[in-house]
């Protein structure tokens, strides 16, 4: 388990559970909508972080639509599990502008930024009560 993940966990268990599935699954749309939207910003400035833009923006597209909450559309991945991916993808974050080759860029910042906003949601986000569970259309 690697520092940041440990440190996520950490933090996850002591912040309040304000979250609600519904909020958690608007906040993710807004998330991919972010990333697809920096892609096409910095397609042409920074080509290697527009991927890496489109890349996060389509997991987080493709997660969501799968995820068994309000939002979702196909209800494929368990509400618990999504929060366990979005852990992974939080401490992955910060080692994108690495992997895609934009370390130390200005663009390098949004993503080592969203593994401390992704951590927050993650720790505030109610992964388990009642609320975490969709609800029933009568």
């Amino acid at each position: 388990m690697s520092l940041t993940t440990r440190l996520l966990r950490t933090v996850e268990k002591r912040m309040p559970k304000v979250i609600d599935a519904r909020t958690h699954g608007a906040l993710d749309y807004l998330h991919a909508g972010f990333f697809i939207g920096m892609a096409w910003y910095l397609r042409r400035r920074q080509p290697r972080a527009a991927v890496a833009a489109a890349v996060t923006g389509g997991y987080l597209l493709a997660q969501s639509l799968l995820t068994d909450y309000p939002l979702g559309a196909s209800k494929v991945i368990p509400f618990s599990v999504h929060g366990q991916m979005d852990a992974a993808f939080a401490a992955a974050s910060m080692n994108m502008p690495r992997i895609f080759g934009f370390e130390g860029t200005p663009a390098s910042m949004i993503f080592k930024g969203n593994t401390a906003v992704e951590g927050a949601v993650i720790g505030l986000t109610d992964w388990s009560s009642e609320r975490a569970r969709p609800q029933k259309v009568a």
